[in-house]
């Protein structure tokens, strides 16, 4: 009896009931497995975190993780390393921008001074010789020059530090553009008796910013005229290359150091220590000819050895670019040209004897 009433009773409470106890039984081992993983992603994100506020904190100890996460380890490492150069870059940066507008301000003054007072001595000597009159009016001009050169480098520091360059790209026959900025800097060339000689393939075309390219070009150029030896050529070469545009200018001068090779596109980096007054700007000028290279699509390198630099600009070519049109969206449509493969033309520009 006591038999059936124990069968009976595990029928009604177990046996017709299998599926609820299954249930159960399938629901108390996802909940452990479910707390089982919970607990293991709470222990990789608080690793996680505990990198994250390592990096936070400017601390200078490595990241450590546990073996599972060697590969968050290794790259917010990386992170860590990159936002500290970064950081250095910025503070450096700041102070080479400091002192070179505490220099401008300092080289603002003499100028200055020099035109007030040849201008005072032309008031106040009505009879001067006519000889000496010209030669003091000419040197007051050459100090006036200079003063509106340094007031033009405050207003590039202001702009390169507050501004982002905007493209307003069109199609460009860079051929004619250097042989262009080849003869407007002809009166620079004639202080050291230089010549230039651009030697460019026809119909070089790439489409790109006018204003913004020859400003690239005039940069480089300046910085070749500053530092070549005198009674030497520049030499300018433009040429297809891979379905780019190469440019080369280059110049007779001094061996720029390896190390100097490095950071000679850095803003506010000057070649020369001595901050000539005949050579010296605010440091600016290369490093905005790579930002606007860059914008482009190209790269710009330098080259030196013992006796001649080279400055070398890459820009895809117009052929380039319209065979990426077809895979990317742009902001603005080119417009076909007709393109020829051209002979190579040299142009030179002497100095007058």
């Amino acid at each position: 009896m006591e038999e059936q009433t124990a069968i009976h009773l595990y029928w009604r409470l177990i046996g017709n009931n299998k599926i609820f106890f299954l249930i159960m039984g399938f629901l108390l081992l996802f909940a452990l497995f479910f707390y089982i993983a919970l607990t293991q992603m709470t222990r990789y994100l608080d690793q996680v975190g505990d990198g994250i506020e390592n990096i936070l904190s400017e601390s200078s100890e490595p990241i450590h993780l546990i073996t599972e996460l060697k590969p968050i380890e290794i790259r917010l490492n990386e992170i860590k390393a990159t936002l500290k150069r970064q950081e250095l870059e910025a503070v450096e940066s700041e102070k080479r921008k400091n002192d070179m507008v505490l220099f401008l301000a300092h080289d603002l003054k003499t100028p200055l001074t020099s035109v007030v007072a040849y201008l005072t001595m032309l008031d106040s000597h009505p009879d001067m010789p006519v000889e000496e009159r010209a030669k003091y009016t000419h040197i007051s001009l050459e100090k006036a020059i200079r003063l509106g050169d340094l007031i033009n480098e405050f207003f590039d520091i202001t702009k390169f530090s507050l501004q982002e360059f905007e493209l307003e790209p069109v199609d460009l026959n860079l051929s004619m553009m250097l042989e262009q900025i080849a003869d407007e800097l002809y009166g620079v060339l004639q202080k050291k008796h230089l010549t230039c000689e651009v030697e460019a393939e026809d119909d070089l075309e790439v489409e790109g910013d006018p204003d913004k390219l020859a400003r690239v070009f005039d940069n480089i150029l300046r910085n070749a005229v500053a530092y070549c030896y005198e009674n030497t050529t520049i030499r300018i070469d433009a040429h297809r290359k891979r379905g780019d545009v190469e440019i080369i200018f280059q110049n007779e001068g001094k061996k720029i150091p390896g190390a100097k090779l490095q950071t000679i596109f850095e803003k506010f980096y000057r070649l020369d220590d001595s901050r000539s007054t005949e050579t010296g700007g605010a440091g600016l000028g290369l490093a905005i000819a790579r930002e606007i290279v860059e914008l482009h699509g190209g790269r710009i390198i330098a080259k030196s050895d013992d006796n001649k630099t080279q400055f070398i600009v890459t820009l895809p070519s117009k052929s380039k670019q319209e065979e990426g049109d077809s895979d990317e969206v742009h902001t603005h449509s080119g417009r076909a040209s007709r393109r020829k493969s051209g002979r190579r033309k040299k142009v030179q520009r002497k100095k007058k004897k």
